[in-house]
């Protein structure tokens, strides 16, 4: 029987996290108080960066973009979640389903890159810290930056180049919360078998990529710290610790979603949550409590607009 390449799917339904008003009541506050937290703490990061000049080094203008990458992620999918949880049929049409599968992959591609950049940033402040001034200037930064967004938004397009095309014409069922693209691509009338190899292997390159290579970075800085005693090596290596904690808990659940990303569990859709909702909160929470600069020009921008008397 010949296969039609068009789709007769117009809209996707998405099952959501559970069928439970009670649970989802629960589930609607803890993650819009995590979700507002996220946006409101990524803006006050990019915020106090740009109105403290001390806080204008390579290191901080990363920061800032990844902020903002942090909040882009934060909108593509959990307003929608939070309000499908008062609804009962759950649906988000063709379009709406390919946009956030796009969205997603453009800014955890961008922010795998960006993440790379931050890690070569600190190999360079740590183990070469008399030409960090000259290396990290403000256009490699800019540099740095570009790659990561076009990075991010070829290894998206990739993925939407052929699922955009796939022959949907029956099941559209969506067991999660937003158009995860391995439940996506599963819905297809064909033999996806080749597609699901193609998007292993676009996805586990680039993350795997990514993940060896701060790796390889954070070796070399450790082997580097050991032979030196200052406390701008200390200083240098306790901000390098927030960035390990980072790396860690953004691409753990990355890599384990590629490495089996068509053989899902069952603990793999609150997996999904914390990738996609609680993974934007990690930038404010740990690199603001755990950074003394940012705490003191936080502390410098309250005294300024809440006690503008005292300065």
């Amino acid at each position: 029987m010949a296969q039609s390449n068009e789709s007769t799917v117009f809209e996707f339904v998405l099952l959501g996290l559970s069928k439970s008003w009670g649970l989802q009541l629960f589930l609607f506050t803890i993650f819009s108080v995590i979700y507002v937290t996220s946006v409101l703490g990524n803006v006050m990061i990019i915020v106090i960066i740009l109105s403290d000049s001390h806080l204008s080094s390579p290191m901080y203008f990363l920061l800032g973009n990844l902020s903002f990458i942090d909040i882009c992620q934060s909108n593509f999918a959990t307003p929608k979640m939070l309000v499908d949880f008062f609804v009962e049929h759950k649906t988000i049409s063709f379009g709406g389903c390919m946009a956030q599968i796009f969205l997603l992959h453009s800014f955890v591609g961008s922010e795998m890159m960006l993440l790379v950049a931050m890690g070569y940033d600190r190999f360079v402040a740590i183990c070469k810290p008399l030409h960090y001034n000259l290396i990290m200037n403000r256009r490699v930064c800019i540099i740095f930056v570009s790659i990561s967004w076009t990075v991010g938004i070829l290894h998206s397009v990739s993925h939407l180049a052929f699922t955009v095309n796939l022959p949907f014409c029956g099941p559209n069922k969506v067991d999660s919360f937003f158009c995860d693209l391995p439940l996506v691509i599963k819905l297809a009338c064909m033999d996806t078998y080749r597609m699901e190899i193609l998007t292993l292997v676009n996805s586990g390159l680039i993350s795997l990529s990514c993940f060896l290579a701060l790796i390889v970075s954070y070796i070399i800085i450790f082997v580097t710290v050991q032979h030196q005693a200052s406390s701008g090596s200390s200083k240098a290596l306790s901000t390098l610790a927030a960035h390990i904690t980072v790396v860690i808990l953004f691409f753990g659940p990355c890599i384990y979603f590629y490495i089996w990303p068509f053989s899902r569990l069952s603990v793999d859709k609150f997996l999904s949550v914390f990738y996609t909702i609680c993974t934007p909160l990690l930038n404010p929470v740990i690199y603001s409590l755990r950074n003394e600069d940012v705490k003191s020009a936080l502390k410098k921008l309250r005294n300024r607009h809440v006690n503008p008397g005292k300065n």
